[in-house]
């Protein structure tokens, strides 16, 4: 007697935006994410600005490498978890950004010898200001790509881009100190934005949230 068997199912084959252990819940990193960036952009923005931190201290510049490396290193654990939950802007965002300061903050540190060889041959700022360019090109394909997500987003890269400009053109005119100053406002305004939208996020996505707000909440907060 001939037996019929029920043929297997075919397994979809997986794909880039395919959900891996489905069901498992995993918290928003989005607060994380925009508060590492928030720190390092105002320890960079203060280090610029001349504001708190005196500008061009040897030793000073040692411990804001250090704080500013280990801000990047969170920051691309923070993309990495962005990218776990499908989130291609934040996850962009926050892992080039955390390789951004990871590199500025060796670059900062003296132990590692880079700046005392870039000094001693005279294209310190010549290298400096290109770093930037980069940046702030890569910045402003980003804010473009922003105009689709929401306020705190578009905000956040806009004043980065600002900044990111003076201190590329601060660099390049052989560090005028003037611009470089413009650019560290600039840093710490875009600081200031990404705190804001940071507690936003976590008073958005708590559960128990209470009646406290801030103002534009909504549209400040990056709910995932």
């Amino acid at each position: 007697m001939a037996q019929f068997v029920r043929p297997e199912p075919e397994r979809p084959v997986p794909t880039e935006t395919t959900n891996v252990g489905t069901g498992i819940s995993v918290a928003s990193p989005a607060p994380l994410g925009l508060s590492m960036l928030a720190f390092t952009t105002a320890l960079v923005g203060c280090f610029y600005a001349g504001f708190i931190i005196p500008y061009g201290v040897s030793s000073i510049r040692t411990a804001v490498g250090a704080f500013i490396l280990v801000g990047g290193i969170i920051l691309v654990l923070a993309g990495m978890w962005e990218f776990r939950k499908n989130y291609l802007m934040t996850s962009t965002t926050f892992t080039s950004y955390g390789g951004f300061l990871a590199a500025l903050g060796i670059l900062f540190m003296p132990n590692f010898g880079i700046q005392g060889v870039l000094a001693g041959s005279g294209y310190m700022h010549l290298v400096m200001g290109l770093f930037f360019l980069c940046w702030t090109i890569f910045t402003g394909v980003l804010w473009v790509g922003a105009t689709r997500t929401n306020v705190s987003m578009l905000a956040t890269l806009g004043l980065l881009f600002i900044a990111f400009l003076f201190l590329t053109i601060g660099q390049l005119a052989d560090g005028n100190i003037v611009l470089l100053i413009i650019g560290g406002w600039f840093a710490i305004a875009c600081a200031i934005v990404a705190w804001l939208s940071s507690l936003a996020s976590i008073l958005s996505s708590s559960a128990r949230q209470g009646n406290f707000r801030i103002p534009m909440g909504k549209r400040l907060a990056v709910v995932e």
